[in-house]
């Protein structure tokens, strides 16, 4: 089976479909337009997809009056950081662009993948976190740019 749309979304949905098969992806997986991938039932997909950007959680491949296959993100070693003020946050957010490190950001948290070098670079700096496993609701992605 070859999949090219996406059906839509199974938190839109008002009642649960019958049956759902689960595709269980990595966030970095999110943002492949193209990749083979198989059921939590065995069943091999392709996932071509044309007019879409990316992926989601809960995202629908396939959609009949029985059965659904849907997408589901396994959690990520994450750390949030939880910064005090301002300051720290700028401080923060400053040694970590200087890394490159990608991140995400959720009211008053910043989240990146865990890394032991961050671990330390927070704990030096005593800047609040912790570490847990998160499902994330998209791909951590790198920003572009050169230093031209």
């Amino acid at each position: 089976m070859i999949i090219e749309k996406i059906v839509g979304n199974i938190k839109d949905l008002d009642t649960a479909p019958q049956h759902i098969e689960r595709v269980y992806v990595r966030s970095d997986d999110l943002v492949k337009k193209i990749q083979r991938v198989k059921t939590d039932h065995g069943k091999e997909i392709g996932i071509r997809l044309k007019d879409i950007k990316e992926l989601s959680d809960g995202d629908i491949l396939f959609q009949d009056e029985k059965n659904s296959i849907v997408i589901s993100v396994i959690e990520d070693d994450v750390i949030v950081i939880k910064p005090t003020s301002i300051q720290q946050m700028g401080e923060i957010a400053h040694q970590l662009g200087n890394r490159h490190l990608p991140a995400q950001f959720n009211k008053d948290e910043m989240i990146v993948q865990y890394d032991y070098l961050v671990e330390k670079l927070l704990n030096e700096h005593e800047v609040p976190f912790i570490r847990e496993k998160r499902k994330m609701n998209e791909a951590f992605k790198h920003i572009g740019h050169s230093h031209d």
